[in-house]
């Protein structure tokens, strides 16, 4: 019988299903509502979209590594700059440092199932870079494009681990992801950087097209955690259904790994906690 870690690295992903329990995901969930209902947006309505991210990469978004920064759909607003709904149900995601700076979070990221669950994948000297709550609201949320977590987060060589937790069931109607298994045995395509004045850019490394027929639903019912490795072509398409699909997203670097100043998301690498409680 092949290990955990054999599994992920011939298939690009794992699917680990009743990995967390219902009530750790409806907590997770309640912290969210609870943080966003704290945020005063007026002066600072920061839109994400992967459609055309050098487009929303603003001040807020590219100061936002360290802290807990909340970002909107870009239907959001309407010609006047007002919400069209209220504002908890019109945000994408909150990021990037929930995993460090809530006690919530950090709980839920560094728990005995995680430590345990990165130990089984050999991810001894990963440490936790980013996290997002990602929210999914039933008809605006909107869709994720195809992309590779490694183009966000570059490392020389190639270390990036993403950890996905369905918070609610993740079905096509609601905007599950979509991936091919060994889909992650390809080229990196693109690398999301600073430009040295000032603003991001997409920087093509490979112009080969991703192969989405290949590409399958992951359908996961809620408590679910999905392992994605940062070559893995992944997407998810809008929410037209009725429901949410929220989802709680964790990505990992190697510490032995070289990662560029010219990545987007900043951070002091020396103060990256791995997701063992001690080292808090």
């Amino acid at each position: 019988m092949s290990t955990l870690s054999e599994q992920f690295q011939s298939q690009g992903y794992l699917v680990l299903e009743q990995f967390v329990p219902h009530k750790a995901c409806d907590i997770l969930m309640m912290r969210a509502e609870d943080l966003a209902a704290d945020f005063d947006y007026k002066g600072h309505p920061s839109v994400f979209q992967t459609s055309d991210q050098t487009k929303s990469s603003d001040d807020y978004f590219l100061d936002s590594g360290d802290k807990i920064s909340f970002f909107f759909e870009k239907d959001a607003f309407d010609e006047k700059g007002e919400l069209k709904q209220d504002l908890f149900h019109s945000l994408n995601k909150i990021g990037h440092a929930l995993h460090d700076i809530d006690p919530v979070f950090s709980s839920f990221s560094r728990s005995q199932e995680m430590q345990e669950l990165a130990f089984a994948l050999g991810l001894t000297d990963h440490v936790l870079i980013q996290s997002m709550m990602i929210f999914k609201h039933a008809k605006i949320g909107g869709k994720v494009d195809v992309h590779q977590d490694a183009t966000f987060l570059y490392t020389e060589p190639q270390s990036c681990i993403g950890f996905w937790f369905a918070l609610e069931d993740a079905m096509i109607e609601n905007g599950c992801l979509w991936a091919a298994a060994g889909g992650h045995q390809t080229s990196l395509r693109s690398w999301f950087k600073r430009k040295p004045e000032g603003g991001t850019e997409m920087h093509i490394i490979d112009e080969q097209p991703y192969n989405i027929n290949a590409m399958r639903p992951l359908e996961v019912p809620k408590g679910s955690c999905i392992i994605l490795h940062g070559l893995l072509p992944h997407y998810s398409l809008p929410n037209t259904s009725g429901k949410s699909r929220q989802a709680y997203a964790i990505h990992t670097i190697s510490r032995e790994a070289r990662y560029p100043s010219a990545n987007w998301l900043r951070r002091d690498l020396s103060s990256l906690k791995s997701f063992k409680e001690s080292d808090k």
